[in-house]
């Protein structure tokens, strides 16, 4: 295990090596091919599918200004597409990812290259399916380096390695969605938690399944955490060590030290840590955090940080998580994350806004004859479920195909009521539609983001495509938006691609509609997402080509 952290090292100092060699920038060519593996985990084998045969599936690695060329030929039985997570793609929505979104799916038997450039980025991101739940299985990081002679603005670490959290499913992951789905019910929840594809050696046939990270006394590590787990928001903390958070999403912020992190799905969390304990052996861990009644999955998953020199025989040592339910380390570990607004990397926080946005997100039920109840359990922005096109929707809006989609979704819900009083069960059904926002080119928007009572509260992390925003406020209760806009933080407030609203709550984000395209914005939680809790904004061209989607590539995959 140790070993396979040496390897990822070697890799990044090859890439750097290389890299190195030009101040220009440079393409970077990667092949993924989608496969299905058996692959043995807790005592059980199956046959999942996998990038390139690996789990989790490999590292990109590029530098800022970079172009990156991934060609996906797909040899699985399901359609498949590759979102990657965070990266803007200026004017590209064609290699965004999203299945019936920016594009049809890749067909078995079938290839598409991925082609962007990376521009204005620099960090941890990642890689994955996004198209049915096969992003339980095909994911993987994403670090971009600095360019070239720019350091990071926080102690250069001695290494530093990526962890990226899941889950795990003792059956076919398909299967027990679409179970779910007929019944009208939650699918079942997952059976362990990962770290890099590893539960540990808390769980049975587990020993040689955890990862290891070795390190030396003394010296400092960058550790680039990514929740790539399908429902659960995770904390995660490192037996006898702090860590000082230097990094969300992609985006620098001001560093402060931590026992532990809360991540949630989407998201990713750089941290710095420093091998300065009693030499040992020290588990890091990772388990849900949820504060609504709901069933998760809360096995705690390890891997070690393993000091050099000492005998694999020391029983390593756990570390104090907090409660699966403590909002009071949640809310403080939240309100310390601030953009780091220096010069080199300021927070150009929207000031004066050209669109207020208001959508309630809210569980639903709607009747279904053939599921187990009568009814189907669903999921509603504004009580609009979305419904899926059948054609992507960046196509039906380049080539103005009618009739995919109406661009008329709400900036605010039909009927307002007490969206977080004694919850509510009665009349809980929605519209169903394929309902889209258009926003003007360079349009300054802000959005309230308010969880609602509607069945049940319940916490729900937001990914936006193609843009980064400012989290500029959030709170318990009702928005109010009398009293809430003097309480924004418009000055470092944290800059992300993915967002929680917390349960009984709401969130306030802030950003620029400088990308044209077609771009998706959803819960995600896999299950949320499934059953209608996303929307897609139309960013309408600008002035000239440069302001403009760029054409379609001559390989995008058919419907």
């Amino acid at each position: 295990m140790a070993f396979a952290l040496y390897v990822s090292f070697l890799l990044l100092a090859v890439f750097l090596t290389f890299g190195s060699l030009s101040a220009e920038a440079a393409i970077k060519k990667y092949q993924f091919d989608v496969v299905v593996k058996n692959v043995s985990r807790l005592c059980h084998a199956k046959p999942i599918v996998t990038v390139n045969g690996r789990f989790p599936g490999p590292t990109v690695y590029a530098r800022e200004g970079d172009r990156v060329i991934i060609n996906v030929t797909n040899h699985a039985q399901y359609n498949i597409s590759i979102h990657w997570h965070g990266l803007k793609q200026f004017r590209n929505g064609w290699a965004d990812g999203p299945a019936y979104i920016t594009q049809c799916p890749i067909q078995s038997g079938r290839s598409y290259t991925y082609d962007f450039n990376v521009t204005g980025q620099r960090g941890t991101l990642w890689w994955h399916a996004h198209i049915l739940w096969l992003r339980a299985t095909v994911y993987g990081a994403i670090v971009i380096m600095p360019k070239e002679g720019v350091p990071y603005p926080f102690p250069q670490p001695h290494a530093e390695t990526e962890l990226v959290l899941g889950e795990w499913w003792h059956a076919d992951v398909e299967e027990v969605e679409k179970q779910g789905n007929m019944l009208g019910l939650p699918p079942n929840m997952s059976d362990a938690h990962k770290i890099n594809g590893k539960p540990g050696p808390l769980f049975p046939c587990s020993e040689k399944h955890t990862f290891a990270m070795e390190v030396e006394w003394g010296m400092t590590y960058l550790l680039r955490i990514v929740n790539a787990a399908l429902n659960d928001e995770l904390f995660f903390a490192i037996a006898g060590h702090n860590m000082t958070v230097v990094e969300i999403d992609a985006v620098y912020c001001k560093p402060f030290t931590t026992s532990a992190i809360v991540i949630a799905p989407g998201q990713t969390t750089n941290v710095l840590v420093k091998a300065d304990k009693t030499p040992g052996r020290y588990f890091m861990a990772a388990r849900p955090f949820m504060d609504a009644p709901i069933a998760v999955d809360n096995r705690t998953a390890t891997a070690i940080l393993q000091y050099k020199g000492v005998p694999t025989t020391v029983i390593p040592m756990l570390p104090r998580l907090p409660a699966p339910n403590d909002t009071i380390f949640v809310n403080d570990f939240l309100d310390k994350l601030k953009s780091l607004n220096s010069p080199q990397f300021p927070a150009k926080v929207p000031l004066n806004i050209d669109r207020h946005l208001f959508y309630t997100a809210s569980l639903g039920i709607d009747r279904c004859p053939t599921c187990l109840n009568g009814t189907r359990l669903t999921a509603s922005l504004n009580n609009i479920t979305f419904v899926m096109p059948k054609i992507g929707l960046l196509q039906a809006h380049y080539f103005n195909i009618k009739g995919v989609f109406r661009p008329d979704f709400p900036d605010k819900p039909a009927a307002a009521f007490n969206y977080t009083g004694a919850p509510l069960t009665a009349n809980l059904g929605t519209s169903l539609g394929t309902r889209l926002s258009r926003i003007p080119y360079n349009s300054t928007v802000e959005l309230v983001l308010q969880d609602t009572n509607l069945l049940a509260a319940e916490s729900h992390p937001f990914h936006l495509h193609g843009s980064n925003f400012f989290v500029v406020g959030r709170g318990i209760g009702n928005f109010d938006p009398e009293k809430e806009p003097a309480k924004f933080n418009l000055v470092d407030p944290p800059e992300r691609n993915t967002v929680g609203v917390p349960t009984g709550g709401w969130t306030a984000i802030r950003f620029r509609a400088d990308n044209p395209g077609v771009w998706f914005m959803h819960c995600h939680l896999e299950l949320h997402t499934t059953w209608g809790l996303k929307m897609a904004f139309v960013v309408e061209n600008g002035n000239g080509p440069e302001e403009s989607i760029l054409p379609p590539p001559k390989d995008l995959p058919p419907c």
